[in-house]
């Protein structure tokens, strides 16, 4: 952490309230504490993404707690946490089935998936459930940005099996679009020429042969099949594994 206030003597110190101790992390990240610049980040996240903190999200959270260890000695007003600084936090907003779900994540870590409803008409209930197509689409939206690596090829095909039933790539299909972007990109020096999951994906659902909704199981697959191709064996914020374990527990509610 960077330079702060003075401490207090160790003696004295009291225990700081950790990453751990209030969201569902792992890693190095559990056992750090929660700094003033860490939920100031967070925040400030929040307010670009949704307009304003959450009243009761992650960002005020992190706030009451920054308090707390800064009153307590244990932080300084200007510490802020290497891995935080390093890796930032993001926070996404995507539309899918009449929802909105607002993915909220710390060093690529998720504090906080949410879903709340959305002003638009609501579907049909033959249409409430939220397809892999769908989920993909919501990717498109949330990190449609994001150059395709091998991670979210993975991540694309192993949802493209579990929608159309069958253990093959289906021939021109979004997996085998993904499976070649990430080919090219791994030799496209260019962030700028790379392609991104919003080039794949816009169109899932028209592009699946077949489509289904997403279940547990099937979030479970996919999260897998990414994070085995990721050498920080994380999901990425907002991507493939996220929208998908963001529908399933969409589908779970209704």
């Amino acid at each position: 952490m960077s330079q702060g206030q003075p401490r207090r003597p160790q003696a004295e110190e009291e225990e700081a309230i950790k990453y751990g101790d209030v969201f569902k992390v792992s890693g190095d990240l559990a056992n750090k504490p929660i700094t003033p610049q860490d939920a100031a980040a967070l925040q400030a996240a929040e307010t670009r993404a949704l307009g304003r903190t959450q009243r009761g999200g992650p960002a005020a959270v992190m706030q009451s707690a920054a308090t707390v260890n800064e009153n307590r000695g244990v932080v300084g007003h200007h510490d802020v946490t290497s891995a935080t600084k390093d890796q930032g936090v993001t926070v996404s907003d995507a539309e899918v089935a009449g929802h909105h779900i607002i993915t909220e994540s710390v060093v690529g870590q998720y504090v906080r998936t949410n879903t709340t409803a959305s002003p638009a008409p609501a579907k049909t209930s033959g249409d409430l459930q939220v397809t892999i197509g769908e989920a993909l689409e919501a990717s498109a939206l949330s990190a449609g940005e994001k150059p395709v690596e091998q991670s979210d090829a993975a991540a694309i095909q192993a949802a493209e099996i579990r929608a159309t039933g069958r253990m093959q790539v289906t021939p021109g299909g979004i997996a085998a679009k993904a499976q070649a972007a990430a080919s090219q990109n791994a030799r496209t020096m260019s962030e700028e020429k790379k392609t991104k999951l919003g080039d794949v994906l816009t169109d899932a659902s028209k592009l699946l042969p077949k489509d289904k909704p997403v279940t547990r199981e099937d979030a479970e697959g996919v999260i897998g099949a990414e994070i085995r191709n990721q050498p920080e064996l994380a999901t990425y914020p907002g991507g493939v594994a996220a929208s998908m374990a963001a529908a399933a527990r969409l589908n779970q509610e209704k």
